[in-house]
């Protein structure tokens, strides 16, 4: 079996967390993946706390790890999210994009370990400073909210290189053991997945959501801010998001200071998904798409040999 940090800190069999994709990464998807032998995690932005407390209820129902994520720009309107969260014993928080150094003690003093997701080196050395218990580092490839300046394996290697502080994670372009395996070989703890649930059963999307994955290819994403002008929804400028690409997505993309002056909204779905999503060719249960994840392991010993990832 492989052993890395990560497995090692949570008692799993699998170097593998599942990313936590607000609207997708619900309570039983969380479950499911942390029931099979990897680490799920929750993926809640805002809503009644009754709503988080049934999703935390869900993913700990199978008695594994779980963890959650929110994220730090909301952080100030949702602080009591975090406090009840923590009040259940999560394994692991993430806190990205935005301000999440003033929380770092409170999760850590809670017994949870403190992660946060990075896009670039000078991001990695600022989460060293706010005393985190691991980076993930995020590239541009992958799916959802973050950074579009660098690809997972330049960045992996530059923060690998230059930090041996924490154990680092990688998130970005992972979507099979192939890759779990070649970001085991580089030096990561481990992988961070998002788009290979995307079209699990147990998600919380819906099924034409899952339908658009299984359908979409790996240059069918986008990079943009337009689809969350175009729904109102406020994040920091800095952090775009990558999605299937769709017909408003391709109308406005690189029209953002028009959009901002006079709004058109959006009625397009968003699938927010990573270039990884053409590798997704089917709907299938959780502990299926974590037990090809696992595959990392044979893949491995066969090329490398015998071999036990830091």
């Amino acid at each position: 079996m492989l052993s890395t940090w990560l497995t090692q800190r949570f008692g799993i069999s699998v170097p593998v967390v599942s990313a936590p994709m607000a609207g997708v990464s619900g309570g039983a998807l969380a479950g499911a993946v942390s029931a099979a032998g990897a680490l799920g995690t929750i993926g809640f932005a805002a809503g009644p706390p009754e709503q988080l407390t049934a999703e935390i209820d869900t993913a700990a129902a199978p008695g594994k790890p779980w963890g959650i994520g929110f994220l730090a720009w909301l952080m100030p309107r949702v602080e009591e999210l975090l406090d009840l969260a923590l009040e259940r014993k999560p394994a692991l928080v993430s806190l990205s994009y935005g301000d999440y150094a003033p929380y770092v003690d409170r999760i850590k003093k809670a017994g949870a370990v403190a992660v946060t997701q990075c896009g670039t080196l000078d991001d990695a050395k600022a989460a060293i400073d706010a005393g985190v218990d691991a980076i993930v580092v995020r590239g541009g490839e992958a799916g959802g909210h973050g950074r579009d300046l660098v690809a997972t394996l330049p960045l992996l290697q530059a923060v690998l290189e230059d930090i041996d502080d924490v154990p680092v994670i990688a998130a970005g372009g992972i979507a099979t053991a192939r890759g779990v395996a070649a970001v085991l070989a580089a030096g990561a703890a481990g992988a961070w997945v998002g788009s290979a649930f995307l079209a699990c059963d147990e998600g919380a999307n819906d099924d034409s959501a899952r339908e658009a994955v299984v359908a979409a290819g790996m240059t069918d994403t986008i990079y943009t801010t337009v689809l969350d002008i175009g729904r109102g929804i406020p994040w920091p400028a800095e952090f775009g998001g990558r999605a299937i690409s769709n017909d408003y997505a391709e109308t406005w993309h690189g029209r953002e200071e028009e959009l901002r002056a006079n709004p058109v909204r959006s009625d397009d779905p968003t699938v927010w998904a990573g270039q990884v999503v053409g590798l997704v060719r089917a709907r299938r249960p959780a502990a299926e798409v974590v037990a090809d994840l696992a595959g990392a392991e044979a893949l491995l010993a066969k090329v490398c040999g015998s071999v036990t990832p830091g």
